[in-house]
């Protein structure tokens, strides 16, 4: 079977040739982006550290973002309820839905995302990565929401359950 011009191609990502972008905390597998050979989606995997913060409270206006954690044990915040995911789990947050990840307590995690429908979204990864090395700030991010549908929040269950943490 052959495919039409403009329809999506299939997207093959080699662990060994995937792009990585590493932080002190974390490390992100580049896997599809909906710009790079016409992915209908956006996909990575990240491995963190214990104690490992990955976004702070922000919501989607435009995509749903499916958590799938392939080992050890993520924290998150959906709405207003955190909640621990354990290897195996599997966490659809629908569009305009505040939520935030870490490793949970004592855990390191590993972690596939997936966002549907796709955006260019590779350039944020690799800014997020910068502004955690330390190499860009974060008003880069705040000036990037609207490009990248990344809309930061005040959550005081999220900055609870960060403190607890500690």
């Amino acid at each position: 079977m052959t495919t039409t011009q403009n329809a999506p191609r299939p997207v093959l990502t080699r662990a060994a040739t995937a792009e990585t972008t590493a932080d002190p905390s974390s490390v992100m597998t580049l896997l599809a982006d909906y710009s790079n050979g016409g992915s209908d989606l956006t996909s990575y995997r990240s491995t963190f550290t214990k104690g490992a913060i990955g976004a702070p409270a922000h919501f989607h206006t435009k995509a749903s973002e499916l958590f799938f954690v392939l080992d050890g044990a993520l924290q998150v915040l959906v709405d207003d309820e955190v909640k621990i995911l354990d290897k195996g789990d599997f966490l659809l947050v629908p569009p305009h839905t505040p939520h935030a990840f870490a490793a949970a307590p004592g855990h390191e995690a590993d972690v596939l995302f997936v966002f549907s429908p796709g955006m260019p979204r590779f350039d944020y990864l690799r800014l997020l990565g910068r502004v955690m090395r330390g190499e860009a700030g974060f008003e880069e991010i705040k000036k990037s929401s609207e490009l990248y549908d990344n809309h930061y929040v005040d959550s005081p269950v999220w900055q609870a359950a960060l403190q607890a943490a500690k």
